[in-house]
């Protein structure tokens, strides 16, 4: 029980600097120190945790498993630490609370630049860190603590997450100009799936739904190219690259006089939910829980 009082955090942060250069020698010079501060360091950690942490070596340092073990504790640790540190700073200097949100690209695109702007006209001691992620990283974050709240798609397993419907959305196909579906005021799926697609990276709930959708119709969706955001898929399809499906707020004036067409998708999974969720509505501190409750709020807006 002793030792649990001797890891104490410069060691740690030293640690990790040893682990990702593989270098004693390195370690030392990236911080500073002299080669024999690094080595001692590294010695007390290894008598606090009572077993090798590191494996000498001709070239440099390996981690053992216990040393594995530590590193991802260590960057646990610190990661803590800093966050910490910001919202100590933020208090100071008059934030009265700190709130991360991850959510997907559609919210984002659509709906979140409007929505956050009103919230913090009306609480402007509050901060908020937004970060854009795949529906599928922002469940997990939300579930392991790293992320307060989290916006995502309703096709993505949300097991462990207390959720609201933040806002219903539409999604439309997207042609250009001239190409045979360009005529038409609005289509089925299925009957696009003769076309090349032009779709979002893997991992997105987008790309997996027009998979599902393809798949029951037991056909294949052809992608021919994939992109991170709805600005490239727009770009590519206008360069005559493919057909794509985009969320109907995110297709803006601009894009249409660019020369593109956008035509209604009748199939009724087009139409979707984008669901906002904490892992503990009561564990919430009160600036997230009233960022919880006004975008919970936001559904017919």
């Amino acid at each position: 029980m002793s030792s649990y009082f001797h890891y104490d955090l410069q060691s740690l942060r030293l640690f990790i600097v040893v682990a990702e250069l593989g270098s004693l020698t390195k370690a030392a010079e990236r911080t500073s120190l002299t080669l024999g501060a690094v080595s001692k360091r590294i010695a007390d950690l290894e008598r606090s945790a009572g077993c090798t942490l590191l494996l000498r070596q001709p070239r440099g340092v390996e981690l053992t498993g216990a040393g594995k073990g530590l590193l991802a504790h260590a960057r646990q640790v610190v990661e803590r630490v800093n966050r910490m540190a910001t919202e100590m700073s933020d208090y100071a200097t008059g934030v009265r609370g700190h709130v991360r949100m991850w959510a997907n690209t559609s919210a984002i695109v659509q709906f979140l630049p409007v929505d956050v702007r009103m919230f913090l006209t009306d609480n402007p001691s509050v901060k908020i860190s937004l970060e854009e992620r795949l529906s599928g990283d922002i469940i997990a974050a939300v579930r392991n603590g790293e992320a307060d709240i989290g916006i995502f798609a309703d096709n993505v397993p949300a097991l462990g997450i207390e959720k609201a419907v933040y806002r219903r959305d539409k999604l439309v196909l997207l042609v250009p100009n001239g190409h045979p579906l360009s005529t038409k005021q609005s289509v089925s799926f299925v009957d696009t799936l003769d076309y090349e697609y032009v779709g979002l990276n893997e991992g997105s709930s987008l790309l997996a739904r027009l998979l599902a959708a393809a798949f029951s119709a037991e056909q294949t969706l052809k992608v021919r190219i994939q992109v991170s955001s709805f600005d490239g898929i727009c770009r590519m399809i206008e360069q005559g690259l493919g057909i794509g499906v985009l969320p109907e707020a995110a297709v803006r004036n601009e894009i249409l006089a660019a020369g593109l067409r956008q035509v209604q998708l009748l199939d009724d999974w087009a139409d979707r939910t984008l669901f906002i969720g904490t892992r503990s509505i009561e564990a919430l501190s009160p600036e997230a829980t009233r960022l919880f409750n006004f975008m919970s709020g936001r559904t017919n807006a």
